[in-house]
């Protein structure tokens, strides 16, 4: 059976600890979006791992990693992860991992103008300013370079030459901001091809032959339904098709490939950055609920904003998924309230909204229309099956069921690799 997993709200869902777990019986795993903007935090016994790029189930040994065409790459941050996951003792070569030869390039200027677009804007995006959205820009633009430039000399001296003498007149005459030097940023790049090389094949040929040797297969994807370039709350969003619909065109794959769809939420909501936020919480039980959740970015630090359940989103995010299983992770962040919200509805200028709107006016406007339910009071971390949850915490899961039309099979009661219940 060939899965995908994918986030169903704002991205940080734990869908890198569900990885984790689901790669354990697949043989290979792929990502099919997004960059190094994203991290996936997992914890196998007292050790913390932090992927950005690589897929989470490099820790399983036997198993195959593919970073797909849809992805882009910056050839820094990568090599410095395989760096650091070698120096832990982990074995990883052309075997365990393979990189696409389409995949795009981030290079040192799309970092730059991430930075400076965002210092220009007066409505902030919240972007992580790792050039990821310049990047799939040039990708659009048919201007960008490509991982298989980098093995050819003569290819990436004449896109690289093309690009800075572009470049350079915005950095210069739009942000004065000086200019890039060809020779240098050439030379580093090419010494990033040499080492890049041993991984990098036609990773959509490899995916399509595994499929007919019927290897089981696992897709991931970075960020969440939310910040979907398409579906999510725009333009509070990424570069990228975060939702299933990604993993056709960011891998190779044909949609007749994948058996099953499982959509990961947090029991209760966060988002990062800017951009509109319903159900979020006010400052004290924001600082409540980040700090027992240890809600910061993996990849930038920065807090996580909190708030309770939006069914709204929710419901739609399960129907543009297409998602027959839901996943509900880090259940026991909320072991200790006495009373749980659940949004499922907005109210904004006198009008009930039950299903998810994308006017701007609604999202950043609507007051959440809420429903209660009692708190269990009690530590869910030690229990491993369903029977054994409080009933509250039942009552909880099966309502999101009835609210989302889909089955829950999976409820994360703690950060650890074993801290898992699976129905």
């Amino acid at each position: 059976m060939n899965l995908v997993v994918v986030g169903a709200q704002w991205g940080d869902e734990g869908k890198g600890k569900l990885i984790d777990i689901l790669s354990e019986k697949v043989d290979i795993t792929v990502r099919f979006q997004g960059g190094n903007n994203a991290g996936h935090t997992v914890i196998v016994g007292d050790k913390e791992y932090v992927f950005h790029l690589i897929p989470s189930a490099i820790l399983r040994r036997g198993k195959t990693c593919v970073i797909a065409n849809g992805v882009v790459i910056d050839p820094q941050a990568l090599l410095e992860e395989i760096d650091g996951l070698k120096k832990r003792g982990l074995p990883i070569s052309g075997k365990q991992l393979k990189i696409s030869a389409n995949a795009h390039v981030v290079m040192p200027y799309h970092r730059v103008m991430d930075q400076l677009r965002e210092g220009k804007r007066a409505n902030k995006i919240g972007t992580t300013g790792r050039g990821i959205g310049p990047c799939y820009s040039d990708k659009v633009g048919r201007m960008g370079i490509r991982v298989i430039d980098l093995f050819n000399p003569r290819v990436l001296k004449a896109k690289l030459a093309d690009n800075l003498n572009e470049k350079n007149d915005i950095f210069v005459k739009v942000y004065g901001f000086k200019n890039y030097d060809f020779g240098e940023i050439y030379k580093e790049y090419l010494a990033f091809g040499r080492r890049l090389k041993p991984y990098v094949c036609d990773t959509a040929l490899f995916l399509n032959q595994a499929i007919k040797q019927k290897k089981k297969i696992l897709f991931e994807g970075a960020q969440g339904t939310f910040l979907d370039i398409d579906f999510g709350t725009y333009p509070f969003v990424t570069s990228s098709n975060a939702t299933t619909g990604g993993v056709c065109c960011g891998t190779g794959v044909p949609p007749t490939a994948v058996d099953q769809i499982v959509a990961a939420f947090k029991a209760y909501t966060t988002r990062v950055g800017e951009g509109p936020f319903p159900t979020e919480f006010g400052k004290a039980m924001n600082e409540c609920i980040r700090s027992k959740g240890h809600e910061f970015g993996a990849t930038t630090g920065r807090p996580r904003r909190c708030g309770w359940f939006d069914a709204v989103l929710a419901k739609y995010a399960v129907a543009i998924n297409g998602a027959s299983v839901l996943a509900i992770m880090k259940l026991d962040v909320l072991d200790e309230l006495d009373e749980i919200a659940i949004a499922t509805a907005y109210k904004y200028k006198g009008k009930i909204y039950k299903e998810y709107s994308h006017d701007w006016d609604v999202l950043a406007g609507a007051k959440p229309v809420f429903e209660y339910w009692p708190g269990w009071k009690t530590p869910t971390r030690h229990l491993r099956r369903y029977s054994q949850l409080p009933k509250e915490a039942r009552r909880y899961i099966e309502r999101l069921e009835d609210l989302l039309g889909a089955p829950v099979k999976y409820i994360s009661v703690g950060s650890k690799r074993d801290e898992i219940i699976i129905r």
